[in-house]
């Protein structure tokens, strides 16, 4: 495992860190996790050298929090940083900061955070954070022992971004970054940005949600036409780990196959190792994925569970998937796995979300929560069209 410098910090990471948010799946089950699958694979990368592993509450409904606190025991939680957040978006009063943080303590079974964030940021939860005087709770917690270092995970623009970087002495900073979202939330500008303060920067979504592991045909002509062979998932590492700004790279991994390959990427990974060819092949991908994604949507689940039953990301998923699929059989496939959605309330299991489209009620509860400023339900309308009555995409998006 390589390891790099967290920032001002005087601790190096690994090059790959763990993100907790996608573990492995129970079977029959679209949210809930396998503990004894994500215990095996977790201690596994930890045992290859990962010393950093990200969660929060909401992810997988609470499970994530609850068997981390079981994972790390047997002398594991010792060996790795341990990074949770608040959820800002059920904040409602200043006294809600100890509340969250019990909770969360007791559930990872710890009494120490090395690292406490301020979850999914933007220009509403930033003012919150200020109108509660949540900075001042952070403190106190840090000056309890409770807490290591403070930061926060971003989802907003770039100017918001350096607003808040501006405003606190941060230790550290948590953002969505890929080949194709250079230009986009903090930017390559940010990255950058918040790294000359000093400031620990921390990737997620270097493969934006699985997206740039599953190419188009004619990405996957680029890769074979270059000399230099990898799988579309190093690519999209390696251009993250190449930036000598990152301190480590999260990835949401769910099977143990992912694992051994992304901790054997991290081994090959350096800042500056990239030749122009690599980093031309790199440009050349992004453009082909651009012109091809329909909804922005990363899988982050965020707007998850839907009140209604429908299960937003799997239903975007889907439709950025028929983008991609080129031949008839992909095409009737991808298409059938939206057929085996629900599309009826009485057989909904609201509990473990499996509704298609049809089902949204345009409630609008999931668009706040939408880090990528998703229009939820206008998008859901043109899935159910697309997918359940056969429209043509070109009557919805450009390509």
């Amino acid at each position: 495992m390589q390891y790099r410098k967290m920032g001002s910090l005087d601790w190096e990471v690994s090059a790959l860190g763990f993100g907790a948010m996608r573990l492995p799946s129970r079977p029959f089950s679209l949210m809930g996790a396998d503990f004894e699958e994500s215990k095996r694979i977790i201690r596994f990368g930890i045992d290859r050298g990962i010393n950093y592993i990200d969660t929060a509450w909401p992810y997988h409904l609470g499970e994530s929090e609850k068997f981390l606190g079981e994972i790390l025991k047997d002398g594991y939680r010792e060996k790795v940083k341990l990074v949770t957040k608040l959820p800002m978006f059920l904040v409602r009063r200043q006294e809600d900061f100890n509340r969250y943080l019990n909770q969360q303590m007791e559930r990872l079974q710890t009494d120490f955070l090395d690292i406490y964030l301020f979850h999914s940021m933007n220009a509403g939860a930033f003012e919150k954070m200020k109108r509660l005087d949540l900075l001042d709770k952070m403190e106190e917690a840090q000056r309890q022992g409770r807490v290591g270092q403070i930061g926060f995970s971003f989802h907003d623009t770039q100017p918001v971004f350096k607003e808040i970087i501006d405003y606190y002495d941060w230790d550290m900073t948590q953002i969505q970054y890929n080949y194709m979202d250079t230009a986009t939330q903090a930017t390559t500008d940010g990255l950058e940005y918040a790294h000359n303060k000093g400031i620990a920067v921390v990737i997620m979504e270097p493969v934006k949600g699985g997206t740039l592991a599953n190419p188009p045909a004619e990405a996957i002509e680029v890769m074979e036409s270059s000399s230099v062979k990898r799988s579309p998932v190093d690519w999209a590492l390696q251009f993250i780990w190449n930036k000598p700004e990152v301190a480590t790279v999260l990835s949401g991994m769910s099977n143990m196959q992912q694992v051994v390959e992304n901790c054997d990427s991290a081994d090959r990974s350096g800042a500056n190792s990239l030749s122009p060819e690599e980093n031309e092949v790199i440009t050349r991908l992004a453009e082909i994925y651009r012109e091809k994604i329909l909804v922005p949507c990363t899988s982050c689940e965020y707007c998850m569970p839907c009140p209604h039953g429908v299960n937003i990301p799997q239903n975007f998923a889907i439709l950025n998937d028929l983008s991609f699929s080129e031949n008839g059989i992909r095409r009737f496939r991808t298409r059938r796995s939206y057929k085996r959605l629900i599309g009826s309330e009485k057989d909904l299991d609201k509990k473990n979300p499996n509704g298609n489209a049809s089902i949204c009620t345009e409630c609008g509860v999931c668009v706040d929560k939408c880090p990528q400023h998703i229009n939820i339900p206008e998008d859901l309308k043109k899935v159910h069209d697309i997918l359940g009555r056969k429209g043509k995409i070109s009557q919805h998006f450009d390509q």
